[in-house]
């Protein structure tokens, strides 16, 4: 085999030395990826050529839905060590998105540790923090001293997800704060432990949103964060490789809805074609309804076309040209939701800055349409043009950006409010805008 040979190269000529070769020189996450790409009967194949160690670590670099495909073609010795050897959080997401019978198959294949520390997790929703938290966490005694601090450390540690971030709590496991594992090196081994504690830190409860939890350790630039139950007591750690795959998921949810599809799980190249078009045709069927608005709109102004047939020849350089201006305010708008930086108390702000943009934006654009619009056709007609550019883009701006925060404040997800129905709803307006200019202008 030579280092330049691929994996799919080595399938078509049943090389299975080749295959153990390459799996085992090439880095779990690379040879995850190969995996979420092939199908079922290949993935299962390369997987039981892995060695038990490895084969756990390119495990846990799979999606959930990549994970349960696997798991699905493992015999009983295999998939038992592969679950038990999963961190808690890592199964409770595979089994939130499983069917009930591979639950089952799940939970009966786990000792009762592993068991008695997944259980809790799947009591939460979905979206809460405490399907993502790691119960597996050292806590340290707010009486302690440093040396008592770090023996105890050295002795979870290793059942442990992570020890750069340690809770500290009191006798009834109340959470004080946290320290971070650096400053309890780096302190002499008889100070107490409670003169290094932050009390300010963050913390979240087990019911909280976990994106929400995520984008505050990001914000923050948190290794980890502790989870709280409702009477205050340390349950769980959410540590930031599971923050960042919070973000990544809600990020790639966000940009399939802001371009009218529904988000679907796994590789892109695994997803069959019906699942791919049954994603998308929901929202094109709404998109279509939509669009019989701008129909409309034409059809009630249709005695100013038939009067004035040059307008007609404007009408996709003004829809265009407002449809890009609201999808730009709406996904900016979205983004700045997503981050934290917008609120639903902001709606005023946001309208009257964008109108103001988009003004701008329509004033640049407007010099342009009126040059081509008289090079083309009469003056009168070009200024219609123009002024129906400015109002357009203002209006299209405002809309953008306002329609976002109002679905979040009626607890609709903003990416909901996609790009396209932005576009198709402002190009039934804008023509309205134009025609009314038009009637004003031309006198018809």
């Amino acid at each position: 085999m030579t280092a330049d040979t691929d994996l799919g190269t080595l399938l078509d000529g049943n090389d299975v030395a080749g295959l153990q070769e390459w799996l085992a020189d090439h880095p779990p996450h690379v040879v995850a990826d190969e995996l979420a790409r092939a199908d079922e009967v290949t993935a299962v194949f390369c997987f039981r050529l892995l060695e038990k160690d490895r084969a756990v670590e390119v495990f846990e670099e799979l999606g959930a839905g990549d994970q349960q495909k696997i798991l699905e073609g493992l015999r009983d010795q295999t998939f038992r060590h592969v679950v038990e050897e999963m961190d808690p959080d890592d199964r409770a997401r595979l089994l939130g998105e499983a069917p009930a019978n591979f639950t089952q198959r799940v939970l009966a294949g786990l000792s009762p540790r592993e068991r008695a520390l997944t259980a809790p997790l799947l009591g939460y929703e979905q979206d809460a923090v405490g399907r993502y938290m790691s119960p597996e966490l050292v806590r340290l005694k707010e009486q302690s001293t440093v040396a008592e601090a770090l023996e105890r450390v050295r002795a979870q540690g290793p059942d442990a997800e992570t020890v750069y971030t340690l809770p500290v709590v009191d006798d009834r496991r109340h959470l004080v704060g946290i320290v971070s594992l650096r400053e309890v090196v780096l302190a002499p081994p008889g100070r107490p432990l409670i003169e290094l504690v932050d009390t300010e830190f963050p913390r979240v409860y087990a019911t909280d949103n976990a994106e929400t939890a995520a984008r505050l350790m990001q914000e923050a630039n948190l290794l980890g964060l502790p989870v709280v139950d409702s009477e205050d007591r340390v349950v769980g750690i959410l540590t930031v490789d599971d923050a960042i795959e919070l973000i990544e998921e809600a990020d790639t949810e966000d940009v399939a809805r802001q371009a009218g599809a529904e988000p679907v799980e796994g590789h892109y190249l695994s997803v069959g074609v019906f699942r791919l078009a049954r994603a998308r045709i929901i929202w094109l069927f709404l998109l279509i309804l939509a669009a019989t608005l701008t129909a409309g709109v034409l059809q009630a102004f249709e005695g100013e076309l038939s009067a004035v047939t040059e307008l007609a020849v404007f009408i996709p350089l003004l829809v265009g040209t407002g449809g890009n201006v609201g999808a730009q305010a709406a996904t900016g708008a979205v983004r700045a939701i997503a981050v934290g930086e917008l609120r639903p108390g902001d709606v005023a702000r946001v309208a009257w800055r964008e109108c103001r943009v988009g003004f701008l934006l329509g004033v640049g654009l407007g010099i342009v349409g009126m040059v081509l619009a008289t090079i083309m056709t009469d003056g009168r007609i070009a200024l219609t043009v123009s002024l129906s550019l400015i109002l357009i883009c203002a209006w299209a701006a405002s809309v953008g950006s306002v329609m976002p925060l109002l679905a979040k404040q009626l607890g609709i997800d903003p990416a909901v409010i996609s790009a396209p129905l932005v576009t198709t709803l402002v190009d039934a307006t804008g023509l309205v805008i134009y025609f009314l200019l038009a009637r004003a202008v031309l006198g018809l």
